[in-house]
This record gives structure tokens, sequence and C-alpha cells, in this order.
């Protein structure tokens, strides 16, 4: 996250202030997901599905319809479904 940030002329004491805010915040996330993963093996579960619907939802609504613009193509959103199909059935085996 700090190459990019430097590349486009951020200032490097201004990149290690966000390095490390985002940092912060990632050890605080994972404190208070131990806590709460502690508490059953359910809600690990709901946790896990969640954070898949999210990325999804992110390679669904943000990833493909970039990737159609750089390919022109259907191959990635072919991709895409085939991607989710497998997952689909990879849970059931």
């Amino acid at each position: 996250m700090a190459v990019p940030m430097e590349n486009g002329g951020m200032k490097v004491s201004k990149v290690i202030y966000y390095v490390i805010l985002s940092g912060i915040t990632t050890g605080i996330g994972a404190f208070f997901g131990s806590i709460v993963g502690g508490i059953s093996q359910e809600v690990i579960a709901m946790c896990l599905a969640f954070a898949a619907g999210a990325m999804i939802y992110i390679v669904s609504g943000e990833l493909t319809p970039e990737s159609n613009k750089l390919y022109k193509g259907r191959m990635s959103a072919i991709g895409n479904i085939l991607g989710f199909v497998i997952g689909v059935f990879a849970m059931n085996i």
C-alpha cells in the first residue's frame, strides 16, 4: 500500500503515517476477532460467510466490470461465474 501512495507523489512522512495507522487498525480488528471467534463455531461460520459475501460483492461489482473494460471480452465474467460454481460444489464435497 505504501508504494502506490509514494509513486502518486505523497510525502514519505504521510505514507509512513498511513501505513502505521492501517497496521494499528488491523491489530485491533484481529484482537476483537479473536474474542468474537472464541465464542462458538457458529459465530466463526457467520463471520466467514459474511467475509465471503463481501468478497463476492467486490469481485462481481468492481473487478469484473473493470476487467471487461480492459480485455474487451467475456472471459473474466465466465471465470467469475465458473469460480463461484466450483466453490459452491466444493462446499458440498
